[in-house]
């Protein structure tokens, strides 16, 4: 059986373990720095299939407590937004359609939400070509590029206009 549903803090471990599988094309994620991220989320999913934990998304509205380079990057420049800071999807579920299925998801709570547009970033050094095809197929283009890590990680900054 698969189920969309809010993430709870008995979630934290499995969600630790996907993010740890991605960590490539992931900022690190600690047990206290994900209830963090937890508390100040706007929306926090999960896919179970089977009892178990097979894929999550994170997203942040404007103005939340959160630090991330990326995040402060759409907050200098859109007043409001929906900035999806991770999904991932576990290697076993890959091509199931997870993260349609999350996209949609969360698509439709911006949408219910009011909110304009919907952000987030993926890699392009190191290239991270699958992330770019799917945003590109949900309909998010590029509004920017940064460099990260002391010049070791850019990033494709991508925005989507959320239809009310």
């Amino acid at each position: 059986m698969t189920t969309l549903r809010d993430a709870r803090r008995e979630d934290f471990a499995a969600i630790l373990a996907l993010n740890a599988e991605s960590v490539h094309f992931l900022s690190p994620l600690t047990a206290d720095r994900l209830d963090a991220l937890h508390c100040a989320a706007a929306y926090h999913k999960v896919i179970e299939i089977d009892g178990e934990v097979a894929a999550f998304l994170l997203a942040f509205r404007e103005g939340a407590p959160y630090d991330s380079p990326n995040y402060l990057w759409f907050a200098e420049r859109y007043p409001a937004f929906l900035y999806i800071d991770r999904i991932v999807v576990a290697p076993a579920h890959r091509g199931a359609r997870l993260g349609v299925a999350l996209y949609g998801d969360i698509i439709a709570f911006a949408a219910a939400s009011g909110v304009p547009w919907l952000t987030c970033e993926f890699d392009l050094e190191p290239p991270n070509p699958a992330s770019e095809q799917f945003h590109a197929r949900m309909g998010f283009t590029e509004v920017g590029t940064q460099w990260l890590g002391g010049g070791t990680k850019r990033v494709s900054l991508q925005a989507r206009a959320v239809a009310r």
